[in-house]
């Protein structure tokens, strides 16, 4: 009793965040310039990245025991707000949600496998998996899966995994890569672009002080 107690107080005092930050969201969503933004800075801060180190903090403490090269500094985990716009056709500065990324060690911040979590307006997504591979991973990951794709099928069809994480992104080409038989067993996964399962949840789970255990069960089962 005395350990369940102990574990039942943790997540209560676990980093959650409030109503204003979904709020600050929002409206972040309708106002997304700077002139907006710049005065509101603080607000940001405190309602929104603050908490969020706090989280990743609380996170890195946990996966050391299941996923400790996937632990990165908060500061180095947590993606920046502001939107890279050089390049896009969207001129809009400012990114509408907050998320983080656990890749792993070694790998640049957006290319492996890892773990996601973000908190936007309308929703939380939780996400595990290899997401937008660069050009030389997903080749390397194809030829992986010519002798490895029955693994890689069971895995996905675990139920208590699946359960956790219901949705897989996969991103499939219409046709199989060039060099690749349309009739290996694991076409189907070799089609694929990336290899991410994930679980979107309502907005209002960001404010639940069960948002950590939320993350890492997930995190930890996959």
């Amino acid at each position: 009793m005395i350990v369940s107690a102990a574990r039942y107080n943790h997540f209560l005092m676990a980093t959650h965040f409030s109503p204003d930050a979904l709020k600050f969201l929002r409206s972040l969503k309708r106002n997304n310039r700077r002139e907006w933004f710049t005065p509101r800075k603080p607000q940001f801060e405190s309602l929104l990245r603050t908490p969020m180190l706090a989280l990743i903090r609380e996170l890195n403490s946990a996966m050391e025991s299941f996923a400790p090269d996937h632990i990165r500094p908060p500061e180095k985990t947590i993606f920046r707000i502001y939107r890279d716009t050089r390049f896009a056709s969207d001129k809009r500065p400012y990114k509408t949600h907050v998320a983080a990324w656990w890749a792993h060690s070694g790998m640049l911040k957006t290319s492996g496998a890892g773990f996601y979590f973000h908190i936007a307006p309308d929703e939380v997504i939780i996400a595990c998996g290899v997401f937008m591979p660069q050009r030389e991973q997903l080749l390397q990951l194809r030829r992986y899966l010519l002798t490895h794709h029955a693994e890689l099928r069971r895995v996905l069809n675990k139920k208590s995994l699946r359960t956790l994480l219901p949705d897989f992104d996969s991103a499939p080409l219409s046709r199989p890569p060039k060099g690749f038989a349309a009739d290996h067993p694991g076409i189907d996964l070799i089609r694929c672009t990336q290899w991410g399962l994930s679980i979107t949840l309502p907005p209002e789970a960001a404010l639940q002080p069960t948002l950590f255990r939320e993350v890492l069960q997930r995190f930890r089962s996959a």
